[in-house]
């Protein structure tokens, strides 16, 4: 299948895996690139840019496909060696970074001249238009189906992918809510030129996170998530577990006078403990909606292979047979 994004990216299949935390390493990257999507490290997972350049490099050994990195700017006081992880990135030949986060204009001069393509996240059609203002090469459309970060709107992909088609120039793909062939389809017929998965992912077989993970995704329904954070106007879609609930219970104590330190024990450092150790309610952790639709532990490339064969059929065989008066089975 052909889109812009596959053209400008080099990929041969329109599927993103998005930048996950404790997640995003070499071995996920590369299962996804080698099936013919992009793959994404996430930067910031790494402890040091020197580590960034070590998991790049490991990444190339597993592949010889494009992979991308996420590279997230979070406020803080005291911020991540940015210039070193560009400098990393660069160097490592990589060809594709995905931002998020806080604009990124200023990195945007040295990524794109050195021949990166750049995707920023975004959950707005505002900030996907002000992205497309600085020269970003695409967006990824955060729908408020999906795990993490889904802004304040709470805009649906049914309403903001077409609206982002409406307004933009710039390629754009959507996420949030994205498992199957369906998905696939849906979003290309809204407007976007493939799709991001984060989730999904996760409970894939080589996905580098404890068993307990998986099996808690393709337990859970697309009733347990929760959002956290919102007082704090930095919300969050999580897997509902014990740690969320005490976290919830202390915004509903506290209020509006909550602060991130009444909640550091429920978000603060819990990644490692749940994705490497599998104790399931340390704390918050990312999960889509989307966990409703996922009934399995596949390996990538049988993921992938699904997904574009549901959407070839959708669209060759179920939707072209409606236009010729076929009622579909």
């Amino acid at each position: 299948m052909k889109t812009k994004l596959t053209e400008m990216l080099g990929i041969e299949r329109p599927i993103v895996q998005g930048g996950m935390h404790y997640v995003g390493f070499a071995e996920m990257a590369a299962a996804v690139s080698n099936a013919g999507g992009l793959g994404i490290i996430t930067a910031l997972t790494q402890k040091t840019p020197a580590d960034l350049a070590n998991e790049i490099a490991r990444c190339k050994d597993m592949t010889d496909k494009p992979f991308g990195v996420n590279i997230t700017f979070l406020p803080s006081t005291t911020p991540p060696d940015y210039p070193a992880i560009v400098e990393a990135v660069i160097k490592g030949g990589v060809k594709v970074v995905e931002t998020a986060g806080n604009n990124p204009s200023s990195v945007l001069p040295h990524l794109q001249g050195a021949g990166i393509k750049v995707i920023h996240k975004c959950t707005a059609v505002r900030h996907a238009l002000k992205a497309q203002s600085i020269g970003c090469d695409a967006v990824s459309v955060d729908g408020f189906e999906c795990g993490g970060h889904p802004g304040e709107d709470d805009v649906p992909n049914f309403i903001l992918l077409p609206r982002a088609a409406d307004e933009l120039e710039i390629p754009f793909i959507s996420s949030g809510g994205m498992a199957d062939g369906r998905s696939l389809v849906a979003s290309l017929a809204m407007g976007a030129q493939g799709m991001n998965m984060g989730t999904r992912f996760i409970a894939t077989k080589e996905a580098p996170v404890h068993e307990n993970v998986k099996q808690a995704i393709v337990a859970a329904s697309e009733l347990d998530t929760r959002l956290v954070m919102r007082p704090l106007r930095n919300t969050e879609r999580v897997l509902n577990n014990a740690g969320v609930e005490r976290l919830l219970e202390k915004e509903k104590e506290l209020g509006t006078n909550i602060k991130f330190e009444d909640i550091i024990a429920e978000v603060a450092g819990v990644y490692p403990k749940i994705m490497v150790e599998g104790e399931m309610d340390a704390g918050a952790w990312s999960c889509g909606m989307v966990a409703g639709l996922i009934h399995d532990i596949p390996t990538v490339q049988e993921l992938m292979d699904r997904i574009m064969a549901e959407a070839e059929d959708i669209i060759s065989n179920q939707m072209m047979g409606m236009l010729g008066g076929k009622v579909p089975a």
